[in-house]
């Protein structure tokens, strides 16, 4: 039974950093954010660019590519960010409101930058194992730059963090754009390495401690040496045993959905899978909108035409945690 991809949009804001600014908040040379971090500029929100609000954007503009009735959508997952509008909230409730999907239900997902693709695999597998699925919407928003101290050192990593909505339409039957299979893997190990530290039960949020609502590498030393041994390693498995699983080899591969990272890191990636750079799109003038990063990719790589009929597509992510996942997707009208 195939699932099809129906639509894809985006939600940006107009408001962004360029590196420079951002070299000139964090004390360090403008040529190491723009080439080493390779952050041209990024994206961050403006007043009334809300987390769940910028997927309700992106949403709408999903539902308009794809020409289809709201109420036609029986699904809505929420693949944002948990930091919305409100503590404590189901952001997909309101999401399925706001684009009028009334006959549909609705819950959120979260597993950080890697929610858009695990996201894929439990839509999938739903609409596949339940009979009254036929048509499912993805969409949430994402402003992690809220959390960022740019004089801390220690989260040098993030300062790519962004803002933006992103929006994944699917349907039973649809034979375009085919959802295939989808490989993901979790390691515990890094579950405590970077945390919002004031604001959870542990440490409840005063206003002493309001200085600590922002993110924190709390074993900088540690975290390093293992994502050293495992991150890039488990990076290239997840996309190799998505294709796999799919049929494919990474020979096989047209199109790499590729998060926003440090360029020698993408560009290792590139290289380790026989690929070049006209098989990517890096986000050097987006920064990094955490799980949206996949989308904005697809949605640019069919503006500037780089896909066509068949190709085969790999979207792939990594978040903090650490999760890594990929799916494989046979792009247009396949063979």
């Amino acid at each position: 039974m195939n699932i099809g991809i129906r639509s894809v949009a985006t939600y940006l804001p107009d408001h962004f950093l360029t590196g420079e600014e951002i070299a000139n908040k964090a004390g360090i040379p403008p040529k190491i954010v723009e080439e080493k971090m390779g952050i041209k500029r990024k994206l961050i929100p403006g007043p009334e660019d809300h987390t769940c609000e910028m997927g309700v954007r992106a949403a709408k503009k999903a539902i308009a590519r794809a020409g289809i009735d709201p109420l036609d959508i029986d699904l809505v997952i929420y693949i944002g960010e948990e930091h919305k509008e409100y503590p404590l909230w189901t952001a997909g409730i309101k999401l399925q409101e706001e684009v009028g999907a009334n006959n549909a239900w609705a819950f959120d997902v979260a597993l950080r930058c890697g929610t858009t693709i695990m996201a894929l695999k439990v839509a999938k597998d739903m609409m596949i194992a339940d009979s009254t699925i036929n048509t499912v919407l993805l969409a949430g928003g994402y402003r992690n730059v809220d959390f960022i101290d740019y004089e801390n050192t220690r989260t040098r990593f993030m300062f790519n963090l962004g803002a933006g909505g992103g929006a994944i339409l699917l349907q039973k039957g649809h034979q375009e754009n085919i959802l295939l299979e989808s490989h993901l893997m979790t390691d515990g190990s890094f579950s405590e390495d970077v945390v919002v530290v004031a604001g959870g039960t542990r440490n409840p949020l005063t206003k002493e401690n309001l200085h600590l609502q922002q993110l924190d590498v709390l074993d900088p030393e540690g975290m390093k040496i293992r994502l050293e041994q495992k991150s890039m390693a488990n990076f290239l498995k997840v996309i190799r045993e998505s294709l796999r699983k799919s049929g494919y080899s990474e020979a096989d591969i047209d199109y790499l959905a590729i998060l926003h990272m440090k360029k020698s890191a993408h560009d290792y990636v590139l290289r380790e899978l026989g690929l070049s750079a006209d098989h990517s799109i890096y986000l050097e003038n987006y920064g990094h909108i955490g799980q949206i990063d996949q989308i904005l990719s697809l949605e640019l790589a069919t503006s500037e035409g780089k896909l066509k009929d068949g190709d085969v597509v790999v979207l792939v992510s990594a978040g903090i945690g650490y999760a890594w996942g990929a799916t494989t997707i046979r792009w247009g009208k396949g063979d």
